[in-house]
């Protein structure tokens, strides 16, 4: 419809007393019925477009009851992989003793009293040199952290080694706690 037409309807409408302004419910009513409508609309329109909404996955399963015997072997088993592939991350005494080599022959003069620090770029070195267990190590939020008031910007490589020491101790408790997920969380 045009303007023209609804003025010309509007105007031969009879202007009597009869016309009663509508009340602020019907007036209510009428917004509430025309935001559904075009609320509607445009949530139908949005859901044929966007197919990622209809496979959202779940985050929560039941734990399986005492009858689903298969379901409790399949969850023992996918726990007992996941505790073999955590137990593969944590570092050996060797590979412990070749991050210590590496701290201290890339270590960043001057020294503190006795105690040798390191700078970034020489941190970025030693993780690369360290092997891929030890990555996860060598980032800069674990530099920040450790980072105090030295006024070459350098981390104490003792502090570096005893951080490293206290994670890997930290996840072999988990791994040894019997079915205790508590610690995990608080790991990761």
């Amino acid at each position: 419809m045009d303007w023209k037409e609804i003025l010309r309807r509007r105007l031969a409408t009879p202007s009597t007393g009869t016309n009663k302004k509508k009340s602020e419910q019907e007036l209510k009513d009428e917004e509430m019925d025309l935001f559904t409508k075009y609320y509607s609309e445009w949530k139908g329109d949005r859901k044929n477009t966007n197919e990622f909404y209809k496979t959202i996955p779940r985050f929560y399963y039941r734990l399986p009851a005492e009858d689903e015997v298969l379901l409790q072997k399949l969850r023992e088993e996918s726990r007992a992989v996941f505790l073999q592939r955590k137990s593969r991350e944590l570092l050996d005494n060797e590979e412990l003793q070749n991050l210590w080599f590496l701290l201290d022959k890339h270590q960043t003069p001057p020294m503190i009293g006795e105690e040798a620090m390191i700078n970034y770029e020489n941190f970025l070195k030693v993780g690369e040199k360290a092997g891929p267990k030890c990555k996860q190590f060598f980032t800069a939020k674990v530099f920040a952290k450790l980072l105090h008031t030295d006024s070459y910007g350098r981390i104490s490589i003792m502090q570096f080694f005893n951080y490293v020491m206290r994670k890997g101790d930290s996840f072999s408790l988990c791994l040894n706690s019997s079915g205790n997920q508590r610690f995990w969380y608080m790991l990761l």
